[in-house]
């Protein structure tokens, strides 16, 4: 597999970060991880393709998670002149979340004449699952999205890509973790505990119950970014907007 870290930051932009994005090549597809507002000129920002992009799979539904997806389908109806399929795959919830968000920015959008074909998938809690060929299992999480907040597990036959969404700590992360050759994990704060969210002080003492083989920490606020010395020290990896790596 091949990740491009599209956008790492915080649903604030702190440190100038774009929303979360992770573009992942695998043996069998492209696939974004993650699409948030601001994706659109994150992609462009990278000279990524977006006509590239087979599938766009949602962690929840939160706007710095999500939100940019109305802004790339128009985009891929207008602008890059999309024709090939996109997959949409999200928890329970996407397809209702994703048509209230596109009236709401584009009135009228969702019945548009659309020149490539798309469709959302819905992926049960807990139920293993396919996404163009990737072995895909999702948990939920601690964290309040007004649907299922959701880490995932995804796999081509070759890699496992694991991801935390965002969420307080739980025992719910270990199966997902455990065993993947990266495991990129929200890590909000330094210090303390947060509702919905991870710091280091919480994260650092159960890196090794986690049991993968590389873990990158995303999602950082100011308290985290001020210390991320002290963060890489711990022996995990920093993810940064534009960072690219092989596993």
């Amino acid at each position: 597999m091949h990740l491009t870290i599209i956008g790492s930051g915080d649903a604030f932009g702190s440190g100038g970060r774009y929303n979360t994005c992770f573009l992942l090549k695998t043996a069998k597809a492209t696939l974004l991880i993650d699409c948030g507002a601001s994706v659109l000129p994150a992609l462009n920002a990278q000279n990524a393709d977006r006509n590239a992009i087979d599938a766009i799979v949602l962690s929840h539904l939160h706007g710095d998670h999500f939100g940019g997806l109305p802004f790339f389908l128009l985009d891929a109806q207008f602008l890059a002149r999309r024709d090939k399929p996109l997959l949409i795959a999200g928890p329970p919830g996407t397809k209702a979340r994703l048509e209230a968000a596109m009236e709401v920015f584009f009135p009228k959008s969702t019945g548009s004449k659309w020149k490539f074909p798309w469709l959302v998938k819905e992926i049960e809690v807990g139920v293993a699952d396919d996404v163009l060929g990737h072995s895909i299992v999702t948990a939920e999480v601690i964290h309040q999205s007004g649907a299922p907040s959701t880490a995932l597990r995804l796999s081509d036959g070759e890699k496992t890509f694991a991801y935390s969404g965002d969420t307080e700590w739980t025992d719910a992360l270990l199966p997902i973790a455990r065993g993947a050759d990266l495991f990129i994990c929200e890590c909000y704060g330094f210090a303390g505990k947060l509702n919905g969210h991870l710091t280091w002080e919480v994260l650092q003492p159960r890196l090794g119950d986690l049991g993968a083989r590389q873990t990158m920490v995303t999602h950082m606020n100011p308290t985290m970014l001020s210390r991320l010395d002290e963060v890489r020290a711990g022996g995990v990896l920093i993810a940064d907007d534009g960072l690219t790596m092989a596993f």
